[in-house]
């Protein structure tokens, strides 16, 4: 992936996208798990409900049905998106943690009390952010302290979030967590700190018409 690429990823978390229906037999290493990070499960009804937040938040701001559906049909990776971002954001606690980074609950308000006043306000600020990156309103926080992390571990590292010496902290991060992704979402790359996809061809991948994703 692109390094400008993977800084979006790391500082916007994910961007708007349709929920694809992702049909394929379960897979017996990753019973119920999307991914395993650093032992700890991210579960495929956890990565569901994520991607369902996103989906309640834009039909909540697009109620025209024709307009929704286009915002639906206009990408087709949110769930995988969604799921890069989940698993990226324990990689990055973990390098940020590693280098003694932490961030604040005051730091985070500080952070979106300057970028609501530049949206002309919260709801400004969460309508942005949900057509921008993807963002459902109750995950801003969240990606408000990431973005932060990210920020105060490359001041820690000397660099900034789009040189080697950042990445290489994702990687090693990566390598003690052992991530490991569920076949039919892709696998992780170690060095890029990175979803990619598989080539599985017993995955069967669709736009899902109510924006409702399904797997079985």
């Amino acid at each position: 992936m692109h390094r400008r690429r993977r800084t979006a990823l790391v500082l916007t978390a994910a961007i708007v996208a349709a929920a694809p229906l992702l049909t394929a037999c379960g897979s017996e290493a990753h019973p119920g798990a999307a991914a395993v990070v650093g032992g700890q499960r991210i579960t495929v009804a956890q990565l569901e409900s994520r991607v369902e937040e996103v989906r309640r938040a834009q039909r909540a701001a697009v109620p025209d049905e024709t307009q929704y559906q286009q915002v639906v049909s206009s990408t087709s990776s949110l769930t995988r998106d969604t799921l890069h971002n989940m698993v990226l954001d324990r990689v990055l606690h973990r390098a940020a943690r590693d280098k003694g980074v932490t961030v604040t609950r005051a730091e985070i308000q500080r952070m979106r009390a300057g970028l609501e006043q530049q949206a002309g306000g919260g709801k400004g600020l969460e309508t942005a952010w949900l057509q921008k990156y993807g963002i459902a309103p109750a995950r801003l926080d969240d990606n408000l302290r990431l973005q932060l992390e990210a920020q105060k571990l490359a001041a820690e590292l000397g660099t900034d979030t789009s040189q080697p010496a950042f990445w290489q902290a994702l990687s090693k991060a990566s390598t003690e967590l052992h991530v490991d992704l569920n076949p039919r979402y892709g696998s992780w790359d170690v060095q890029k700190s990175s979803r990619v996809d598989a080539k599985t061809p017993w995955v069967r991948e669709v736009t899902a018409a109510g924006g409702q994703p399904v797997t079985t």
